[in-house]
């Protein structure tokens, strides 16, 4: 039977230090000394904060007189260096395509998923090919901190189903996505309506047999675009999300070309949101990903079906698809996270998506000639945290630091071996400034939260947690 690295048996522990989260959007919590119970199952059962007027071990036992046992990670001693961050939700991502990372040359999207994306995901009918790249995106998303997925794979039953057990076995939270399309290209669809029904209806069986209370994956109906699923098709997967309970995650509006051309199949609705609210596909669970040429109305829409939008910045920017509103899209009070895309999105990170969804705001900001349109740091780490957990309905469970909530977080080392943030003793905050609530040192620690979002990468995050237990430990 297949295990996972997330489901291991853990006993209490107490976590010991810096805390950094995001608890509304644009405010940046920086809680020094935190003492953090957690349990085994992986729930945090309190935050101490202020002075330690005992020892660890009698806090914890001050708030659970019936613990036996007590393990402590301390991290105090890296001072502020070293901080416990949520971690990354990726809201949107294709797995299949991860090593064609960088890869895109001149192309827009049309001709990129012709010349590189397609041939690519063909090729992992092949389940060893298959093995091969989905290890590697789980491992290198994990790598950079990335905690919870939601993967759009191929067409293809078993290669999807690898994707499954691979973010099962390396413990990483993941939904997991069949590419729905019964009406794509003839070379790279499923053999009609029943093919791609039963197609999906295994891989949901496949997940219910690794974990069959969707404790770590969960399947997720994935319909890639309205001009690659028949009527049939969609209405199908709007009601299995329905009956099931299960998520549901489309592209939209990521081109003008491709509204237009999907407007002409569908010539009874007015816009291309309106397609899929005529298939019953805009839900409370739905993932909308990218939304760049929105109109006032189906923004409306969107938001009255209560769904949510993936902002995709470094896809859009090198397929040269668009800027999105961000700030149009947060003002209106749209439930947005953050997704990589890989790979129209060159990178797996999503530090490096969270850097550019405050830079391609910048550029938004030039042309409106408007400074509301920018986005800051602290908005951009929020939509890479909580913001994404409320993308993928867990809002409750994960996403910042809260009794009741899992530990599902990073340690950052901001002063590792080779890390690329440099640091300056001159301008450094102190621990004890913090603790104080000394304003010149929580500007400096927020100085170095901003340069770890524009300079850090993959070799600053030490550890990965999800479902309470480390998956990832670099040390």
């Amino acid at each position: 039977m297949l295990q996972s690295s997330a489901l291991d048996n853990i006993g209490f522990t107490v976590y010991y230090g810096m805390l950094v989260h995001t608890p509304k959007i644009g405010d940046l919590e920086v809680i020094p000394n935190a003492r953090v119970g957690v349990d085994s199952r992986g729930i945090i059962t309190y935050v101490a904060t202020g002075p330690l007027l005992t020892t660890i071990e009698s806090e914890a036992l001050n708030h659970d007189p019936s613990l036996q046992s007590i393990s402590v990670v301390d991290i105090t001693t890296s001072g502020f260096r070293k901080f416990f961050i949520p971690g990354f939700i990726d809201t949107h991502i294709h797995a299949p395509q991860f090593p064609n990372c960088g890869v895109f040359g001149n192309s827009t999207l049309f001709s990129w998923l012709t010349k590189y994306t397609y041939p690519v995901e063909m090729a992992l009918e092949d389940p060893i090919k298959a093995k091969d790249v989905y290890n590697r995106v789980v491992q290198k998303t994990l790598s950079n901190g990335t905690t919870f997925c939601a993967y759009y794979a191929t067409i293809h039953t078993t290669a999807t189903n690898i994707l499954a057990d691979c973010a099962f076995k390396h413990g990483q939270r993941a939904y997991i996505g069949r590419s729905c399309m019964d009406c794509a290209k003839k070379e790279y669809t499923d053999q009609g309506l029943e093919d791609g029904i039963h197609s999906t209806k295994t891989v949901i069986e496949h997940i219910k047999s690794i974990d069959a209370d969707y404790k770590l994956i969960k399947p997720i109906l994935s319909p890639r675009n309205a001009n690659k699923c028949s009527p049939e098709f969609m209405l199908w997967l709007a009601e299995q999300s329905r009956e099931q309970g299960i998520p549901i995650q489309a592209h939209l509006s990521e081109t003008e070309d491709e509204v237009e051309q999907i407007l002409k199949m569908f010539p009874h609705c007015k816009t291309y949101t309106e397609i899929y609210d005529s298939h019953k596909l805009l839900t409370e669970s739905s993932i909308l990903g990218h939304c760049i040429f929105l109109s006032n109305e189906e923004l409306k829409l969107i938001n009255k079906r209560k769904s949510s939008i993936s902002h995709c910045p470094t896809s859009n920017s090198c397929l040269t698809s668009g800027e999105a509103r961000l700030r149009w899209i947060i003002d209106s009070g749209s439930k947005v996270g953050l997704g990589t895309d890989v790979s129209g999105g060159f990178s797996p990170s999503m530090l490096t998506t969270a850097r550019h969804a405050v830079l391609v705001s910048r550029h938004v900001a030039m042309k409106t000639k408007s400074d509301h349109d920018k986005i800051s740091v602290n908005e951009s780490l929020y939509l890479a945290t909580l913001g994404g957990a409320k993308v993928m309905g867990m809002e409750q469970e994960l996403g910042s630091f809260e009794v009741g909530k899992k530990w599902e977080c990073q340690l950052i080392d901001l002063d590792t071996k080779e890390s690329p943030v440099d640091l300056f003793d001159f301008l450094n905050p102190s621990v004890e400034g913090l603790l104080a609530g000394d304003p010149s040192h929580i500007s400096r620690f927020q100085d170095l939260i901003d340069k770890w979002v524009f300079n850090g990468d993959d070799r600053n995050v030490r550890r990965v947690y999800v479902n309470g237990r480390c998956v990832l430990d670099k040390d």
